[in-house]
């Protein structure tokens, strides 16, 4: 039995669980075989295998459903998958990674020459009473700037970002998206109201770039001529960054991913001793820096978020000749790809390890779904804005059949349909870039119109009542 079937098995959640007749398998299946999650294909491949990095928008001849880390496949009109006309949905979910921003600041070289601008656009933040009879809020938004009588330099590019932000290149991918479903869910099915009323709920993280996102989102959506309330969980306990504390996935996760000193995460960085070097030559980090090479995150959102939005890759401060090629830039995003693979699927620890640490946003769709299909509230539509840990975790606890590095933009969309108007009995679709979601789990194998008694007990099995396994292992 493996290390993370015997940590299953301890909480019982390897035991087999019945829906209907039907045997739940909840263990760990890995995923299917491909460049991606093959190291030597990665060291020995050249470019990025048609993964996009350099544009929101595909390049002529490459089909919509591509990878494109800077703005993902997501459902739309010319391209979603009707169901049969005996489905009649009645639910719908979504998770969604924000749009393109600015690279965080800790990913930032520590001496930039290159200046960002974020001049086209405000971040507005304020505060301002609820009810008709109170008195209202100026408009106001964040101007960002440095003064010479300052003397400490800010981490990050110069400019007049903040590190990180939705770039304005990101708002508007976030506004189209909201267009995007509202043209599937409202105009080409009838199922979204026509107005948010009581029937649809957005939900952010306390990042917020979240929120960034969700306000255009929204106005691609609805146009809404008042407020929309953003529903958010305190920053202790958030469920759907997440933010709350399990321990021992966090221990967990260190013993086998980012930071492990085990051989199957440590070989692909000993072997990339060279591209470190080569990078932290030009890039003036410091070769000892732990940060920095105990994984590719820092080299590969540097790199990207610049590439995305059309900047040049960096050059060496003092010898502007000594540039980073797009041969190591391609090298850096197809070891990213080999990273988040393993971490999130191919190592047998990383289904109980998303569990602890995603468990919880698990049950509450759980109860969400069980809430649509009672309807017991009048919600229909759910809307969650997250980030690249966050829908991971969410494939992972899926066992998603191929793993990427979930980019830009990525979404999963849940629809629980009734069949023939009987209400006896409902069916579960997933959507991961705009298509039917392939698991390697045979439950749940091509989610498409699986029943949902059936996803259920999955969750259930996995997480239990309100999340009470998820206590428990993160207890121990």
């Amino acid at each position: 039995m493996s290390t993370s079937n015997q940590i299953f098995a301890l909480f019982g959640l390897l035991a087999p669980v019945l829906a209907h007749n039907s045997t739940v398998d909840l263990s760990w299946h890995a995923p299917k075989k491909s460049w991606i999650n093959d190291l030597s294909k990665v060291w020995n491949g050249t470019g990025t295998h048609g993964f996009v990095f350099n544009s929101s928008v595909l390049p002529p001849g490459v089909p919509y459903g591509s990878y494109n880390w800077c703005n993902m496949p997501h459902v739309r009109p010319e391209e979603y998958p009707l169901a049969d006309e005996k489905f009649q949905l009645e639910y719908v979910e979504v998770i969604h990674r924000h749009h393109k921003r600015t690279p965080y600041a800790s990913n930032t070289f520590p001496k930039e020459s290159y200046s960002w601008s974020c001049a086209d656009e405000g971040l507005f933040y304020y505060g301002q009473p609820l009810g008709t009879t109170s008195n209202t809020s100026a408009t106001t938004y964040w101007s960002v700037y440095t003064t010479d009588s300052n003397p400490f330099p800010p981490p990050g590019f110069n400019g007049t970002c903040q590190f990180p932000q939705i770039t304005k290149g990101g708002l508007d991918d976030s506004w189209q998206h909201g267009k995007d479903l509202y043209g599937v869910y409202h105009d080409l099915l009838k199922f979204l109201p026509d107005d948010i009323g009581s029937k649809v709920t957005y939900r952010v993280t306390n990042n917020v770039i979240t929120s960034q996102v969700a306000g255009m989102l929204i106005q691609g959506m609805y146009e809404p001529s008042e407020a929309t309330p953003l529903r958010i969980q305190p920053s202790s306990i958030d469920s759907l960054e997440p933010a709350y504390s399990c321990p021992a996935a966090t221990r967990l996760s260190n013993s086998y991913g980012v930071g492990s000193t085990a051989e199957s995460w440590t070989a692909h960085l000993k072997a990339a001793k060279p591209l470190f070097d080569s990078l932290d030559a030009i890039s003036g980090v410091a070769t000892d820096s732990t940060d920095w090479h105990k994984s590719f995150d820092h080299y590969y959102d540097n790199l990207s978020a610049r590439q995305c939005h059309a900047k040049p890759l960096p050059c060496n401060i003092s010898n502007t000749e000594k540039c980073v090629t797009q041969d190591q830039a391609d090298t850096v995003y197809r070891l990213g790809q080999y990273e988040y693979s393993f971490i999130y699927r191919d190592s047998p620890q990383s289904l109980q390890a998303s569990l602890g640490l995603y468990g919880v946003f698990l049950a509450e769709l759980a109860q969400n779904i069980r809430d649509g299909i009672s309807g017991s509230s009048p919600v229909i539509y759910r809307h969650n804005v997250a980030h690249d840990g966050s829908v991971s975790r969410l494939l992972s606890l899926l066992q998603v059949k191929e793993m990427v590095w979930v980019g830009m933009g990525s979404e999963i969309v849940f629809e629980i349909y009734s069949k023939n108007g009987s209400k006896d009995k409902r069916y579960l679709r997933i959507l991961w870039g705009g298509q039917i979601l392939h698991s390697s789990n045979p439950t749940l194998g091509k989610v498409d119109m699986l029943d949902s008694d059936v996803f259920l007990a999955y969750i259930d099995g996995l997480v239990g009542k309100d999340a009470s396994k998820v206590v428990d292992f993160c207890r121990s």
